[in-house]
């Protein structure tokens, strides 16, 4: 007996031919419907991406010291003495003028002394009679010490003999001492130099009456060679200066030449009436080119040390809380700084607290800019550079 009926051949085509209709209805729901999930999730990321800002970003920088700017100075002698006379009298001669170049201890003048040899003289007799007396003193005191023990005399005279020997033994040194003196202030008749250097004023002629301490200056000496130069620094500038840094050191009446100079020591304290620092610096001058007392100009051309930053002015934000800078985090998050704002060098400022050199500030910030934003750095930022 046949199963496989006619009857029952039907079915089973309808079966498969749907199932051919289903599957071909689902691709091609999907040929219709992924793309148009795929755009629409595109769609979605770049809107996302679209409202996240994209910035450019600038990294502060070490700020170089503002220095080019020659600051005036004043040039003085490494050694300078105003000569005085010890002794009084009148000026016998003069040896050396202004502008001659002297040694130490060499001859300036020569003065008459008339009244002190008088005094030396007085005193060499004065320490005759003393000795004279001493000799008598010491020949009756050791009489009366030989007598004394005869008994001849008493106690109370031997103990006064030998009292008035040690009284001229004292007056004979009195004497002694005070020609001493006198034989010393004898010397100053010479009027000598200190040092060496050059007689810068001679204020005395031959025959003049000089006074011993009270008296005007004679000369005046100076050491110029090396020069001591001092230059008062502006307060800002104080903590870049340090001994052993060169200058450049100019003048205007020698133009085109340019002297080299070293910081030799500072005043350590700023001076509260003008907030500068005196600093001295030393010059050497061997041929004399440079004259002491005149007026000169200091340019430092070594830093020995620069604090501060230095950022462009275009990333600024000044807000009620005062000045801020717009910084992007590791997480690319904005952290709004407040900072405080040194030097203004036009189109970029001196920051002095508030940022780390390497911390990256909005360029340009958008006045919608605020704390916690989310943003995102343009691929190719712009560089900060020193003004």
């Amino acid at each position: 007996m046949n199963t496989n009926s006619p009857s029952s051949t039907p079915p089973v085509r309808l079966r498969r031919i749907a199932e051919i209709v289903i599957v071909l209805v689902i691709i091609g729901l999907l040929i219709g419907f992924v793309p148009r999930w795929l755009h629409s999730r595109k769609l979605v990321a770049d809107t996302r991406a679209d409202s996240i800002p994209t910035v450019d970003v600038v990294s502060p920088i070490a700020a170089k010291a503002d220095l080019g700017t020659p600051l005036p100075a004043e040039v003085q002698a490494f050694m300078q003495a105003s000569i005085h006379a010890r002794a009084s009298g009148y000026l016998k001669n003069w040896f050396v003028d202004i502008g001659e170049n002297v040694t130490n201890g060499q001859v300036l003048a020569e003065i008459d002394t008339p009244e002190l040899d008088q005094q030396i003289a007085q005193a060499k007799a004065e320490l005759d009679q003393t000795q004279a007396a001493l000799d008598l003193a010491k020949t009756t005191a050791d009489r009366w010490t030989n007598l004394l023990k005869t008994a001849s005399v008493s106690e109370q005279e031997t103990a006064e003999k030998t009292g008035d020997y040690a009284l001229k033994q004292a007056n004979v040194e009195a004497a002694r001492a005070n020609l001493q003196r006198l034989n010393d202030l004898k010397k100053f008749d010479l009027v000598t130099a200190p040092f060496d250097g050059t007689v810068t004023l001679r204020n005395t002629d031959i025959g003049q009456l000089i006074a011993a301490d009270s008296g005007p200056e004679l000369f005046r000496v100076a050491q110029t060679d090396p020069l001591r130069i001092y230059v008062r620094v502006p307060q800002p500038l104080v903590h870049v200066i340090a001994p052993g840094q060169k200058a450049e050191l100019t003048f205007q009446e020698l133009p085109g030449r340019v002297f080299e100079a070293k910081v030799t020591r500072t005043a350590g304290a700023v001076e509260p009436s003008s907030r500068t620092l005196q600093v001295e610096l030393q010059v050497p001058n061997p041929r004399g080119e440079i004259l002491a007392g005149s007026y000169a100009q200091v340019r430092f051309t070594e830093v020995a040390d620069a604090h501060g930053l230095t950022l462009a002015d275009n990333a600024l934000v000044f807000r009620a809380q005062g000045s801020q800078v717009a910084v992007v985090g590791s997480d690319n998050k904005v952290q709004m700084r407040s900072i405080k704002i040194g030097r203004d060098f036009g189109s970029f400022v001196e920051i002095l607290s508030g940022l780390d050199a390497n911390d990256r500030a909005i360029v340009n910030p958008p006045d919608s800019i605020a704390d916690g934003m989310t943003v995102q750095i343009a691929p190719a930022a712009t560089t900060n550079s020193a003004p």
